[in-house]
């Protein structure tokens, strides 16, 4: 075969590094594009904070005489000790500069800890000791002991010589400890401690009652088969439902309340407010960074003619910084603008009166691509009277109704709430009556897809539901 050699002219999208740097800063959280100015202004010299005085600016003479008035005042400060001073937050703290409310935040402590110091109040022999610690590390997140105790013994070193029986010893002093129910290694146990370290009178209403439920009878009662737990109880209605009441105010999950880990906070991308008769979005501006690039350095590469070597490099990437930021934004401003006008009436009515919307249709309207709009709408939050949304949120699949009509699903699923928060709980309402009754509402919907929207807003079944 003979060699040859072709040309051949074909066209393809390269992504630049500006082009890739401005996707990444898109798709970034609020709180991770923080992070991220942080790394560059530690990198790149060339960068600094709006908010900062630049290298140029000089103290002017009003400045000057301002210092000389507060240091004058300092002095006169210095000579009225003894006096009665006004203590105030800026003499308390050290002025408003130093004071740092997060100070003034409890801290929050872990379970672990909780139990650690309750350990630490008495005085046991340090082999006990040392195996209520062992359980107490043993246990998981919402309190409870997953392994037997066996388990736990045979994964012991043997040199130690421990039985299931001192650690059984251990776990039933580990489970007086507060809250009641922890150190438990089944539901039913958990709510049998509550239920006995609560001390209530033995004549409290439905208190044996609840003791022999959550023993014995916790299935029958999670499956609300009430007629079964009254022949096996022998007890009427009013009874069981007191002793029902009783355990339902139990904690399922002890460990609730305690410091799990880090807390991630939300910051608010865009805002939304009335004004003159319609909901606008505004951008927050105190999430854009403020940043610059350093104008004497500017200067400086500006006057080397073509001989920055490095820092030529390092002053195009922070100006590609800077713009990216503020494109990221505007970007971001643009498509929440263009969901909050599809959907005024979710502003004024709620979750009702959502309005069925994809991502094509703020795409195509904006003439940009559904990938961008899908990075600006992800981890971006909108705040409103309603509360903090995330713009994802404002997006649905729709559902025709009778009048040929669209109807959002998230505005089914408002429906479907509403129904099941206004039903008798003695009869409750099935999948296929909710579709009725959405369907005499002029929204035709199936029952398994009422199911699949009710098990997405985590209701409970029809059975689940039942109470007496």
């Amino acid at each position: 075969m003979k060699q040859a050699l072709q040309l051949k002219v074909s066209q393809q999208l390269t992504l630049t590094p500006q082009l890739q740097q401005s996707i990444k800063l898109l798709q970034l959280s609020t709180l991770d594009l923080q992070a991220e100015v942080e790394r560059f202004l530690l990198d790149n010299p060339l960068l600094e904070r709006g908010d900062e005085p630049r290298d140029s600016d000089a103290p002017s003479e009003a400045a000057e005489a301002r210092e000389t008035t507060e240091s004058e005042a300092a002095d006169s400060r210095d000579d009225s000790a003894g006096e009665l001073l006004d203590w105030g937050a800026g003499s308390r703290h050290g002025g408003d500069d130093d004071y740092d409310p997060m100070l003034n935040v409890p801290c929050q402590i872990s379970l672990r800890e909780h139990l650690l110091a309750q350990l630490g109040e008495i005085a046991l022999p340090r082999r006990d000791e040392a195996i209520v610690r062992l359980l107490i590390e043993e246990l998981d997140d919402d309190g409870y002991l997953p392994q037997s105790l066996d388990e736990l013994a045979s994964h012991l070193p043997l040199e130690l010589q421990l039985e299931s029986d001192e650690l059984a010893v251990g776990l039933a002093l580990l489970q007086q400890f507060d809250p009641a129910g922890v150190g438990a290694r089944t539901l039913a146990e958990s709510l049998q401690l509550q239920l006995q370290l609560q001390r209530l009178p033995a004549a409290e209403p439905g208190h044996a009652l609840a003791l022999a439920i959550v023993r014995e009878h916790l299935a029958l009662l999670g499956g609300r088969d009430y007629a079964k737990l009254k022949k096996l109880l022998a007890c009427n209605d009013a009874e069981l439902r007191a002793a029902q009441a009783l355990i339902a105010r139990l904690n399922p999950h002890p460990a609730t309340g305690f410091h799990q880990g880090d807390v991630h906070y939300v910051i608010p991308d865009i805002s939304v407010r009335k004004l003159r008769g319609r909901w606008v979005a505004e951008l927050n501006r105190s999430a854009v960074p403020r940043l610059r690039v350093n104008q004497l350095y500017e200067r400086m590469l500006a006057d080397s003619r073509g001989q920055g070597g490095e820092m030529s490099a390092r002053l195009q990437e922070a100006r590609w910084l800077v713009k990216n930021i503020q494109q990221r934004f505007d970007t971001i401003l643009k498509v929440a603008e263009a969901i909050v006008e599809r959907q005024q009436l979710f502003f004024e009515q709620g979750e009702v009166a959502m309005r069925p919307l994809i991502l094509r249709d703020i795409a195509e309207e904006l003439g940009l691509h559904e990938s961008t709009v899908s990075r600006s709408t992800s981890q971006k939050y909108l705040l409103c009277s309603r509360g903090l949304f995330e713009l994802k949120y404002f997006f649905g699949s729709s559902l025709e109704t009778e009048s040929g009509d669209e109807c959002s699903a998230t505005a089914i699923k408002a429906h479907i709430r509403s129904m099941i928060e206004g039903e008798n709980r003695a009869k409750p309402l099935s999948d296929s009556a909710l579709a009725d009754a959405l369907a005499k509402q002029g929204i035709q919907v199936a029952r398994r897809t009422v199911a699949k929207y009710r098990e997405a807003m985590q209701i409970p079944a029809v059975n689940l539901r039942k109470a007496l």
